[in-house]
């Protein structure tokens, strides 16, 4: 069928609400929106569904939860699980409320038991609660860090896991088989909750997790020290992390949390921020306000849904400054090694996993003691899968991360996991402050001991139905080039590898040899000096990224790299633009 018919059958069914077909009727005569809308159903991978919120196949609403769910639901009766139950939670967005009773109803009406949080939860404790409970599955209704217009679902197995690709094969092919209109069994919320399939969890499950977070800590000895003049402002960025983050840490130690008033307030529409991404320019601007004010030393944000964090802190010069995902996390990797080894805290064979576009810094901090490093794609089921993989071997995994501010400490949840991150932030913190020594003094020094490392992602945002066809060409030319030639600077690429085939390829003698990771479309180009270039289309946005990772001697030689490798970039997507 065409987009058009797709719109028509829409348009025409008797299962749209008056305003929903109205909705539809507007758009007659703008065949660019509703191609948008129809030319394709919302697809369902690895990370499950993300789109905007509206009307048509390719977007986010309620008949699209409503086929997911079926189609999870039918996995979980293929397993024999229905009575180890679902757990289902979700966040501030618009919408997400009602999305996620409606996955509930959907998955009583099958007989498969509902686990169904009271009110918005963190992501880590929907993944904690799976692992806690025994469950089969979780469903998590939040689009992350997205713009306001955007919803999810993320679909969960019983390690707390996003669900393996076998299982996510199995319920993208169910919902090609479903009806979106009627295909959905669906039972009266009232009636399932009286019946017993849909059981409520509260406060309960809050403290077991909050407990298991606050088992995380490492020493607070130093905070206890400072406890009296360490100030930290928070803000949750209208997020579902405003409840739990100043608990935690509060029930650490921490004496002078300032929240953020403007900010502390879930909300869906994220009114004082451009976006809700706290990576985005400006996003702390109210914040580092707040903290000028009250001389913080400090600054946490969580995004909307707690599963990542960021961190600002004073520069030499006294300003606020954000850290990036990668300096935050080689700073919390370094501290957790002082710190684990100085309390005998060290498990026998632990080791440390990141993804393959993030910081080579981590690596070099966690090989200096003897732990070893494994990289993975990009994604925290990739992390996961590698944790599961080595949990089997009986070795502890002390810290995993994402440059994408994401990080995950502790064995609870299998998943990003704001909650514990910034409680060891803030322990980090005053650790730092009882040595009078800021968080970008520790950074340097760091470089002082493993050289000097700048990082920078570009991301180069193709919209509209041929963004994916630019994106595809743009790898292309990647993989078909002579890219020896588009290194100009002081260090020369040796070294390409294609991680989709698996292969690496020396430039000098063309000679190539299996690389550690294969299966994803990610090309990486390694330079003299141990600084690599990574190039990976996005899976969830309309953007190609381009991670710069420079290293050198000192900060004019990496900075000189840094440089090179933009220059790369422009060169490789001028015609694109």
């Amino acid at each position: 069928m065409s987009y058009m018919d797709n719109y028509h059958e829409w348009l025409n069914s008797s299962a749209l609400t008056e305003e929903e077909k109205n909705e539809l009727e507007a758009l007659k005569g703008n065949d660019k929106e509703i191609e948008s809308r129809f030319y394709a159903p919302l697809s369902f991978g690895t990370a499950g569904l993300r789109g905007v919120m509206a009307t048509g196949m390719h977007n986010m609403n309620v008949y699209v939860v409503r086929q997911v769910t079926q189609s999870i639901a039918g996995l979980v009766i293929s397993e024999g699980l229905e009575k180890d139950g679902v757990v289902i939670s979700y966040d501030c967005r618009n919408n997400s409320e009602y999305f996620a009773t409606q996955a509930a109803c959907v998955l009583a009406a099958n007989g498969v038991q509902v686990y169904l949080f009271d009110g918005m939860r963190p992501t880590p404790e929907l993944s904690f609660a799976v692992r806690h409970l025994g469950a089969a599955a979780g469903i998590n209704i939040t689009a992350s860090h997205n713009p306001p217009e955007y919803n999810g679902f993320k679909a969960y197995w019983s390690d707390g896991a996003q669900l393996p690709p076998k299982h996510a094969e199995t319920v993208e092919r169910a919902m090609s088989e479903i009806d979106i209109f009627d295909g959905a069994k669906l039972m009266d919320y009232d009636k399932a909750v009286r019946s017993g399939l849909i059981k409520l969890l509260g406060s309960e499950t809050d403290e077991v997790f909050l407990e298991k977070v606050l088992s995380q800590s490492l020493d607070t000895e130093p905070l206890r020290r400072v406890a009296d003049r360490y100030k930290v402002v928070y803000t949750p960025f209208h997020g579902v992390g405003y409840k739990m983050v100043p608990d935690v840490l509060s029930r650490l130690g921490c004496k002078n949390i300032i929240s953020v008033p403007e900010q502390m307030e879930p909300d869906g529409d994220f009114p004082t921020v451009t976006s809700p991404n706290p990576e985005t320019s400006g996003a702390f601007d109210i914040a580092i306000e707040h903290a000028k004010k009250h001389g913080a030393h400090l600054i946490i944000g969580t995004d909307p849904d707690a599963d990542r964090v960021a961190i600002v802190a004073q520069d030499r010069d006294g300003s606020y400054k954000q850290l990036s995902g990668n300096q935050s996390a080689s700073l919390l990797l370094d501290y957790i090694i002082r710190t684990r080894k100085a309390k005998n805290l060290m498990p026998e064979k632990p080791y440390v996993v990141k993804s393959v576009v993030s910081t080579e810094l981590a690596r070099a901090i966690s090989e200096a003691d003897g732990i070893p490093m494994y990289d993975t794609f990009t994604g925290f089921k990739y992390i996961a899968e590698k944790i599961a993989e080595q949990e089997q071997l009986n070795h502890t995994c002390i810290f995993s991360f994402e440059e994408s501010i994401g990080y995950l400490i502790g064995d609870h949840c299998r998943d990003k996991d704001a909650i514990t991150a910034s409680m060891l932030f803030a322990e980090m913190g005053a650790y730092y402050l009882d040595k009078d020594m800021s968080l970008f003094e520790a950074v340097d020094e760091l470089y002082e001991r493993y050289g000097h490392y700048v990082d920078e992602t570009i991301n180069i945002v193709l919209p509209g139905l041929d963004g994916k066809a630019k994106m595809e060409s743009i790898m292309k030319d990647l993989r078909g080039g002579d890219m020896s030639k588009l290194f100009e600077g002081p260090a020369k690429l040796v070294k390409v590898t294609d991680f989709l085939d698996g292969t690496s390829m020396e430039i000098d003698t063309g000679n190539t040899y299996p690389a550690e990771l294969s299966g994803s479309n990610v090309l990486g180009f390694h330079l003299e000096g141990g600084s690599v270039l990574m190039v990976r289309p996005s899976g969830t946005e309309p953007k190609i990224k381009f991670y710069l990772l420079a290293h050198g001697t000192d900060s004019n030689e990496a900075e000189s790299v840094l440089d090179s490798m933009k220059e790369f970039v422009a060169k490789t997507t001028e015609d694109y633009l």
